[in-house]
C-alpha cells in the first residue's frame, strides 16, 4: 500500500499526478488528509476528497509499500511540522525498514528536517535546499538514493511517479506507462 498524504496547501499537479500514475501501474493508493477531515484544498483551490483521514490508528504500518509527499505550500510545512505526527512517524518507520520514501517539491523538508536525507542525494524546490539537513543536493529533476526518492518540482512529476513506479513494480512497467502517455515522440 503507498500513503500519500496530504495538507491544506498541497501541490495539486504533484499529489493527483503521482497518484494517477501509481494507480496506472496497478499500485494500490490511499490518500490521506492530516487536517482531521476528509476535504483537503490544494495550493490552487481544488478541493479533494481523501481517502482517509490519517490518524494513527488508520494506518497499517505492516502494509506500507512506499509513502508519497507532495509539495506545495503551506502543504509541506503542515507535514513537516510536530503537528501532525503521523507522516513523520510514518517516514521514520519506512526509512528504519528500508520502505520506499518519495518527496516532491518543497515536500523533502519532511525527510530534511528529520535527518533521513543525511548523507543522501536529494533534491528539490529550489530554495529549500538548506531544510534538507545533511543532504548533497543536485539541481536534478529526479534523484534516488536507496530507498528515498526526490523530484524537484511540479514540472517533474511525471518523471517523479515513474521512478517511484520503476522501484515499485520494475522499469518494463514505467516505460510502458510512459510510452502509454505519449512522454515520448
Amino acid at each position: 500500500m503507498v500513503y500519500c498524504f496530504l495538507a491544506d496547501g498541497f501541490e495539486e499537479i504533484e499529489a493527483l499526478g503521482t497518484v494517477d500514475i501509481l494507480r496506472r501501474a496497478g499500485i494500490d493508493v490511499v490518500t490521506a488528509s492530516v487536517n482531521g477531515k476528509k476535504t483537503v484544498t490544494g495550493s490552487h483551490g481544488i478541493e479533494v476528497s481523501a481517502d482517509i483521514e490519517t490518524l494513527e490508528d488508520n494506518i497499517d504500518f505492516s502494509e506500507i509499500e512506499c509513502a508519497v509527499y507532495p509539495g506545495g505550500m503551506p502543504g509541506a510545512e503542515t507535514l513537516s511540522s510536530g503537528e501532525n505526527t503521523v507522516p513523520v512517524s510514518v517516514a521514520r518507520y519506512c526509512y528504519e525498514n528500508d520502505i520506499l520514501l518519495g518527496a516532491i517539491c518543497a515536500a523533502p523538508i519532511v525527510l530534511g528536517r528529520i535527518g533521513l536525507l543525511e548523507k543522501k542525494n536529494a533534491t528539490c524546490y529550489p530554495g529549500f535546499e538548506n531544510e534538507l539537513k545533511g543532504a548533497v543536493t543536485t539541481s536534478d529533476k529526479v534523484v534516488c538514493d536507496g530507498n528515498i526518492v526526490t523530484s524537484k518540482g511540479p514540472g517533474c512529476t511525471i518523471d517523479f511517479a515513474l521512478a517511484l513506479v520503476s522501484k515499485l513494480k520494475d522499469e518494463a512497467t514505467a516505460l510502458s506507462i510512459r510510452k502509454a502517455m505519449q512522454c515520448d515522440e
